[in-house]
């Protein structure tokens, strides 16, 4: 059984984590006002007002005319990708929402980066037993449940593109059986939905499903996260249904606001 790939540290740093989290969303987002940062992090507003002005000091934001911050020269995230996240989880939370209200487990929107899998949403449901929020977070790709789901899009030689040996020279255990993956793609794009297995940390299921744009690209991966003491492979059909619903109620959305 593989060991978790993400193991919080066993003296966490609140105030780190809150800036790391800032910084991902000014990144990820295009940018936000003090108000909404508070919000986000769950802290007052003078404490996030503090954190934006560090970030400012070290390059990591600015600070427009009209109060609002975003991503500063460190971060450099390009334009496109800046409006395409951003746009993706403004459309995507009232649906994870939903899902949450529907099926009382953690729901997650991914996008892709190379070979890593990036959480730009999640909404966490209210069960004592949950999966935490995972937003900000990035993984191998080939290791989460949207990930799969957009490796699957990809053709043989994007895949080799992706994975080629020279990009793992100082990291080679970290590069998956190309062969087992194809394999594993394969019967994907033929199910439709990925279901994780306590691949990416143990005591945790997760089921996909893939949201497309227009022309047939998958542009994320919906995905529920659960306990594994609370899967049941019974329910899984009506769980890619709902999810499947989901999907095509944002992908919807996203057409509209396009």
């Amino acid at each position: 059984m593989d060991k978790p790939l993400k193991t919080p540290p066993p003296y966490p740093i609140a105030s780190v984590d809150h800036a790391l989290r800032a910084a991902s969303i000014l990144q990820m987002e295009g940018g936000a006002t003090v108000p909404q940062i508070a919000e986000r992090l769950g802290v007052a507003r003078s404490t996030a007002h503090r954190i934006l002005a560090m970030l400012v000091y070290r390059d990591f934001a600015v600070r427009d005319d009209d109060r609002r911050y975003r991503a500063g020269p460190v971060l450099e995230l390009a334009a496109h990708s800046q409006s395409l996240v951003s746009r993706l989880r403004a459309t995507a939370l009232p649906h994870l929402q939903r899902v949450v209200g529907l099926l009382d487990e953690t729901a997650n929107l991914i996008v892709r980066t190379g070979d890593t899998a990036r959480f730009i949403a999640s909404v966490e449901c209210g069960q004592a037993l949950r999966v935490g929020s995972r937003e900000g977070m990035v993984f191998p790709a080939h290791r989460t449940t949207a990930g799969l789901l957009l490796l699957a899009d990809l053709s043989d030689e994007e895949l080799e593109e992706v994975y080629a040996p020279e990009r793992y020279r100082d990291r080679p255990a970290d590069r998956p059986d190309l062969g087992r993956l194809r394999t594993e793609l394969e019967r994907l794009r033929r199910n439709g939905f990925v279901v994780n297995k306590e691949r990416s940390e143990r005591g945790l299921i997760a089921i996909g499903v893939p949201v497309r744009d227009r022309d047939g690209t998958t542009l994320a991966g919906l995905s529920v996260s659960m306990p594994s003491v609370r899967y049941d492979p019974h329910r899984l059909q009506s769980l890619v249904k709902d999810l499947g619903a989901a999907a095509r109620a944002l992908e919807d959305d996203l057409a509209r606001r396009r």
